[in-house]
């Protein structure tokens, strides 16, 4: 399973353009270098995780804008983090899936819809928009080795429940195909579970995502 989160990391590190993750005792370190996202510590176990690791890391942080994760429901790590620590109350999940062989087709556009794919930096973007030229979904991956990584996956509020998400999903499951891999990682949140599972992926650990904001 650590090979699934270390895979989820290298993705999203490209994904982001953030700095190589550095290998920690406990999982790794990635520094993002955002006002509000400085850096993040993504601890590997996904069983058993251990409360007193989850201390540790989170007693360890002194800077504001510095992010955990954890593979573990929120309510239950919420408690183990200590002053200072905002969780998002809503559970993330880490999600898998095996893409199909031989690659699928790219799906058609819907009407009136203009899809654009392209690949720059080692990350592929999917912008589907709407008829009017505004934003109706998106969504990007990074590919590296046989693990290709889903992020910042959006539709656009006015467009939802629509079969656009899926669209740039399948979408991206091709690109992923065409570039080689044959697993694809994600992290999804509650909104976007039953869409990912539709389409075949599945939960593979709980996630708590937790910020600090400075202890009193």
């Amino acid at each position: 399973m650590e090979n699934v989160v270390r895979a989820w990391v290298d993705g999203w590190v490209v994904s982001r353009g953030a700095a190589p993750p550095q290998v920690e005792p406990w999982g790794w370190t990635i520094d993002v270098g955002q006002t509000e996202h400085v850096t993040r510590h993504v601890l590997a176990a996904t069983d058993d995780v251990q409360e007193e690791t989850v201390r540790k890391v989170a007693a360890s942080v002194t800077g504001t804008g510095v992010w955990l994760k954890v593979f573990e429901d929120p309510t239950r790590t919420a408690g183990w983090l200590g002053d200072g620590w905002w969780t998002d109350p809503e559970p993330g999940y880490l999600m898998t899936l095996r893409l199909p062989t031989p690659t699928p087709a790219a799906p058609s556009v819907p009407e009136g819809f203009r899809l654009r794919v392209w690949t720059r930096g080692g990350v592929t973007r999917v912008l589907l928009a709407a008829p009017d030229g505004s934003l109706a979904a998106r969504g990007q991956l990074a590919t590296t080795g046989a693990t290709a990584v889903v992020d910042q996956m959006e539709t656009a509020p006015s467009h939802r429940r629509k079969g656009l998400g899926a669209q740039v999903m399948r979408t991206l499951h091709h690109s992923a195909a065409e570039q080689g891999a044959e697993t694809a990682v994600l992290a999804g949140t509650p909104a976007g579970r039953a869409l990912y599972e539709h389409l075949g992926w599945r939960v593979t650990a709980p996630l708590t995502s937790a910020k600090f904001t400075g202890r009193t």
